[in-house]
């Protein structure tokens, strides 16, 4: 059986609508792996039971700013729109996911979401918070990459790409700054920013700043491989 992916949509409260970009599915598809939406429930579970015993691993996607309390500062006045249906739905399900080992990949946002539920921190506004004067949010198409990323050595990123600077898009504001426990950074810009995480002693916890999924690009296809192929592993541990 191929691997189901949980991918967790955007919700926006006034409207009362979830939204997937289809470049997530296709992604995954593209890499062997049954995508299936996650939503969150009237009445949450908590811990281990909060994780669906169908699934092989999960998918944080991007979307939307978290809400600061959630990390212990009061919001700045660049911090944009939050969603507490989805930031509490998220970081319970990547808490669970962390505690029970499941594969799990974070895009933009959902690399933010991981670094919290370990007990680390973001920036709220990378110009704000950091000085830095590399455009983060790009004006360009969403498939191009605009900046680039290098790989750390010894990192999984280093290990599918070899140490080399590889062209990324980019599309937030916001960036981990203290790391969660058990994470270590995986990628950085060239102003410093963390630009991909990971978690130690994991069979795949990788969290990415920019958009594979919207990228046609080899470099890219190998993160969905990867993760794919690690959820296959549960998936055959899930029926022994």
């Amino acid at each position: 059986m191929k691997p189901v992916i949980g991918i967790t949509p955007n919700f926006t409260h006034e409207t009362g609508l979830f939204s997937l970009h289809r470049d997530y599915t296709a992604a995954i598809e593209s890499a062997g792996g049954t995508p299936v939406l996650l939503f969150p429930s009237a009445e949450p579970e908590t811990g281990p039971d909060a994780l669906p015993d169908f699934l092989d691993g999960i998918l944080l996607s991007g979307g939307g700013d978290i809400d600061p309390l959630l990390f212990g500062e009061e919001p700045l006045r660049q911090n944009g729109e939050i969603s507490p249906l989805r930031d509490s739905f998220e970081l319970t399900l990547c808490r669970a996911a962390l505690e029970s080992g499941l594969p799990l990949f974070g895009i933009c946002r959902g690399m933010q979401v991981m670094n919290i539920a370990a007990g680390g921190t973001i920036y709220q506004d990378i110009p704000a918070q950091t000085g830095s004067t590399l455009k983060h949010s790009q004006q360009a198409p969403r498939p191009h990459g605009t900046h680039s990323v290098l790989p750390l050595e010894n990192s999984l990123l280093a290990a599918l790409w070899g140490k080399k600077r590889v062209a990324v898009n980019s599309f937030h504001h916001q960036a981990v700054a203290q790391l969660g426990e058990g994470f270590s950074v995986a990628a950085h810009s060239p102003d410093g920013i963390i630009e991909a995480v990971e978690r130690e002693n994991a069979p795949f916890v990788l969290g990415v700043q920019w958009h594979p999924e919207a990228m046609d690009a080899k470099e890219q296809g190998l993160l969905f491989s990867a993760f794919v192929r690690a959820a296959g592993g549960q998936n055959q541990r899930r029926f022994i």
